[in-house]
């Protein structure tokens, strides 16, 4: 665990980035009226944003499957990890989201394209970081819950990977 923290410490917020995409909700949308699965997935952002701003890391794990993966090779423990170090070293999170595009598959399976602005007060030279990313997520629906299964990322700019 410790090797997982140390290694991962140096890209704390592109992996923690990489979770809060899970975690937003944006007021607004894509203009055609919502589905009943489009709708749970925006209360689900919301969830993710509120837990991420409260910085209540066991609330956001329980937004993402344990099955996770990503092509960084994070699983769902990694991504644990990377939020303990994060909250560890900011004082206050603030996150500002614009969902791109939300896409049903069926009521089983989703994809939400979105940008993320992220802010932090912390101890730094500065006392803050910013940064501003582009996600893909995938999410599974298991019952009645969604559940992140697999997250790409990238800077403003950039393309996901």
């Amino acid at each position: 665990m410790k090797r997982a923290v140390t290694q991962y410490c140096g890209h704390v917020h592109v992996g923690f980035v990489a979770v809060l995409l899970t975690y937003l909700a944006l007021l607004g949308g894509c203009g055609s009226p919502e589905t009943a699965p489009e709708e749970q997935l925006r209360q689900w952002l919301k969830a993710g944003q509120v837990a991420a701003e409260n910085k209540e890391r066991r609330d956001l794990l329980d937004l993402i499957s344990p099955a996770y993966a990503d092509s960084r090779g994070h699983e769902r423990d990694d991504i644990g990890n990377i939020l303990r170090v994060y909250f560890l070293r900011q004082h206050s999170i603030s996150l500002l989201m614009k969902i791109e595009e939300i896409r049903v598959f069926g009521d089983s399976a989703a994809e939400i394209e979105l940008t993320i602005a992220m802010a932090g007060q912390n101890d730094s030279v500065l006392g803050f970081s910013a940064d501003a990313y582009r996600f893909q997520l995938e999410l599974e629906r298991d019952g009645e819950e969604w559940f992140l299964i697999s997250a790409r990322w990238g800077e403003l700019g950039k393309e996901p990977h």
